[in-house]
C-alpha cells in the first residue's frame, strides 16, 4: 500500500490485470497490484519498440513472522490467549517480552443502498496488546546450561488477556459484540474481534476473514553513539524493497528523464520469497513474465519472437540483504569475504546456483559503482555452512533472464528487530538509480553470446 501511494504521488498510472492494457505508450509509467502483497512498477523508455529489454530490479515484501490462526481462540490457565503459526525462519527466541500487536488485512462486507459488497481494508492497531512472556529462570535452571529450548507450538502463543477481566468487564458491560446470540464466539475471542472491528472502522458482525500478523510496537529508529545505525523489524526485506522502488521514482521524475531510453525499467516486488515464492504472487509464479509478455505484445501484434528477443537483452538485479561481519562471531565469515557495514552493496556468489550471479553480471554491477566511486563487496557463504537463496535463481531459470544477486549488509537477519547502516542504504538507492539510468548504454558494450 506504501509502494502504491509513492507510485501515484509519481505519476505512475495504475493498471488492472484483469483488463486489457493496450494503451501503453511509451515515455510513461505503470503499476499493478497482485493479491494487494506483490507490485510491479515500469516506466517505459520513450525510444522502447518492441522486442527490446527490459532493466528490472526483483525484491521481496515479506519477512519471517508469527500469523494469526484460522481459529485463534485458545483459553487455558486463567488467560486468553491467540493461537499464531509460523512463517518463514524466524529468530523466534527474539519474539519473546516484546510489545506487540497485531496488523494485515480484513476483509469486510459493506451494503450501501441495499447492495451488498466485499472489500479489504488495512488495519493496524496502535497500542501493545499481545506479550509472549517468558519462563521466570527460577522454574527452568537448565537454561544457563542447556540454553533456551522452545517448543513453536506450546510456548509461542501470546497472552491477550485474563478471563477473569474479560467475565468481569461481560458483567458490568453486559452482551459483548463478537459473541453470537447461542454465546461465545467459537473461533475467536470477541475482545480480538473488538479491536480489529474498531482499526477497520466496521461492526464485529461485518468481518468475514483476516489475514493478520504479529508485530513489534517498537518503532524504527536511527540510532547508535554516531547514529550511523538503523534499529527496525523487516530491514530483510523493506530496506531493498524502498531503495529499489526509490531508485525507479527518482530515476524517472523529469520530463526528459526517458527520452533517451529504449528499454523498460521495472520495480517487482513479490510476496512469499521467506517460505519458497511458490504462490500466485511469489517469484515463482508468472507474474513478470506475464509483465513482460504484456507490455511487449501491446507494442507488436504481428512478431510473436520478440518476447524471446527481450528477455534475451533484459538483466535482473535481485536485491535482498546481505550478511554483515558480526564482530562477535566473525569464525562464520570466509576470511575473504567478509562485508561490512557502511561497505555498500554485496555481490552475492555461489557456484552452486544458490545465487544467480556469473562473472558477466557481477562485471556489469560493479562496473556501475565504479562509475560512480561507490564502494562494493562481495559474499560467498564458508565451504562447511549451508547457503540461503533468493529471488534471484528462481527468476533466472524461469524467465530465462541474466541475473546478478545482491544486498546491502545488515546484522540480526529474522530477528524482529534488526540492523543495518545509514550509509548503506544511501549507497543501496545511488547504486540502483545509477543501474537504472546507465544500463542500456553499458550493456550495448559487454559481448558475451556473439
Amino acid at each position: 500500500d506504501e509502494a502504491k501511494r509513492l507510485l501515484k504521488a509519481a505519476g505512475f498510472e495504475q493498471l488492472s490485470e484483469r483488463e486489457e492494457w493496450s494503451g501503453l505508450q511509451p515515455g510513461r509509467k505503470y503499476f499493478f497490484t497482485r493479491n494487494h502483497s506483490a507490485i510491479v512498477a515500469f516506466a517505459i523508455g520513450a525510444k522502447y519498440v518492441a522486442g527490446n529489454g527490459f532493466h528490472i530490479i526483483g525484491a521481496h515484501t515479506d519477512s519471517p513472522c508469527l500469523k494469526l490462526k484460522p481459529v485463534t481462540k485458545i483459553t487455558k490457565g486463567g488467560y486468553l490467549e491467540v493461537g499464531v503459526q509460523t512463517y518463514g525462519g524466524g529468530l523466534w527466541y527474539t519474539w519473546f517480552d516484546r510489545d506487540l500487536t497485531i496488523a494485515g488485512r480484513v476483509l469486510v462486507r459493506e451494503k450501501k443502498d441495499g447492495v451488498v459488497s466485499y472489500g479489504h481494508k488495512l488495519v493496524r492497531v496502535q497500542e501493545p496488546i499481545m506479550r509472549i512472556p517468558t519462563l521466570a529462570i527460577h522454574l527452568d535452571r537448565t537454561i544457563s546450561s542447556e540454553g533456551l529450548k522452545i517448543n513453536n507450538q506450546n510456548h509461542l502463543v501470546p497472552v491477550l488477556g485474563t478471563l477473569i477481566k474479560h467475565e468481569m468487564q461481560k458483567l458490568v458491560e453486559g452482551n459483548v459484540p463478537g459473541e453470537s446470540s447461542g454465546g461465545e464466539n467459537t473461533k475467536h475471542h470477541p475482545l480480538l474481534l473488538q479491536l480489529i472491528a474498531k482499526e477497520a472502522n466496521c461492526e464485529v458482525d461485518e468481518i468475514c476473514d483476516f489475514e493478520l500478523q504479529l508485530c513489534d510496537t517498537q518503532p524504527s529508529v536511527v540510532a547508535g553513539a554516531m547514529k550511523e545505525f538503523i534499529f527496525s523489524g523487516r530491514l530483510d526485506n523493506l530496506c531493498m524493497s524502498f531503495c529499489s522502488l526509490k531508485a525507479l521514482v527518482e530515476s524517472t521524475s523529469t520530463d526528459h528523464s526517458l527520452d533517451h531510453e529504449s528499454g523498460v525499467r521495472m520495480v517487482a516486488l513479490f510476496d512469499h520469497e521467506e517460505v519458497g515464492s511458490d504462490s500466485a504472487q511469489g517469484a515463482g509464479s508468472p507474474a513478470m513474465l506475464d509483465a513482460l509478455t504484456r507490455i511487449t505484445g501491446c507494442f507488436n501484434h504481428s512478431n510473436s519472437k520478440l518476447l524471446e528477443k527481450a528477455i534475451q537483452r533484459s538483466f535482473l538485479v535481485s536485491a535482498d540483504m546481505a550478511h554483515a561481519l558480526h564482530p562477535n562471531y566473525m569464525e562464520k565469515h570466509e576470511e575473504n569475504h567478509q562485508p561490512k557495514l557502511h561497505g555498500g552493496l554485496v555481490i552475492k556468489h555461489n557456484a552452486n546456483q544458490r545465487y544467480a550471479t556469473n562473472a558477466v553480471t557481477a562485471f556489469i554491477f560493479r562496473e556501475i559503482a565504479e562509475r560512480h566511486q561507490l564502494p562494493i563487496q562481495d559474499f560467498v557463504v564458508r565451504n562447511d555452512m549451508a547457503c540461503g537463496s533468493t529471488i534471484g535463481p528462481i527468476l533466472a531459470s524461469g524467465v530465462g533472464i541474466r541475473t546478478v544477486d545482491i544486498g546491502a549488509p545488515q546484522l540480526s537477519m529474522h530477528s524482529i528487530r534488526e540492523m543495518c547502516a545509514v550509509d548503506d542504504v544511501n549507497y543501496s538507492y545511488e547504486h540502483l538509480k545509477a543501474y537504472f539510468e546507465e544500463f542500456t548504454e553499458l550493456d550495448n558494450k559487454v559481448k558475451v553470446d556473439c
